[in-house]
């Protein structure tokens, strides 16, 4: 009995390690695992070196994908994706409209007086 009252602080250390590292540890890396296995064509990605990027391809064979960076065309390995910024691009413009005021000055001063 005394034997396992001596390693009991042991024991609860090792436990408390297993929740305070080695578990969300795991869940992070499943959670790498899963958004590398669900990349595919269309998805903006960032790479670990911080370059910005389209996957034009996915190759699961050689684990591989090809990154469209503006018509430049470069192949990396899953593992260098750090994360996937969109899941879906959309080539759609987005209406700005004009550089001018819907109303000028001199409506303004005219309102005024």
């Amino acid at each position: 009995m005394e034997i396992i009252l001596n390693f009991l602080p042991f024991i609860a250390i090792m436990a408390l390690m297993y929740f305070m590292m080695i578990r969300p540890q795991k869940k992070a890396a499943t959670k790498t695992q899963n958004m590398l296995n669900a990349m595919k064509k269309g998805n903006s990605v960032v790479t670990i070196g911080g370059l910005h990027g389209v996957i034009d391809e996915v190759n699961t064979t050689n684990n591989t994908v090809v990154i469209d960076c503006d018509g430049i065309f470069l192949t990396f390995e899953k593992k260098a994706i750090a994360r996937v910024v969109t899941t879906d691009v959309s080539n759609a413009v987005e209406d700005l409209g004009t550089n001018t005021p819907s109303h000028t000055v001199e409506e303004d001063n005219e309102e005024k007086l």
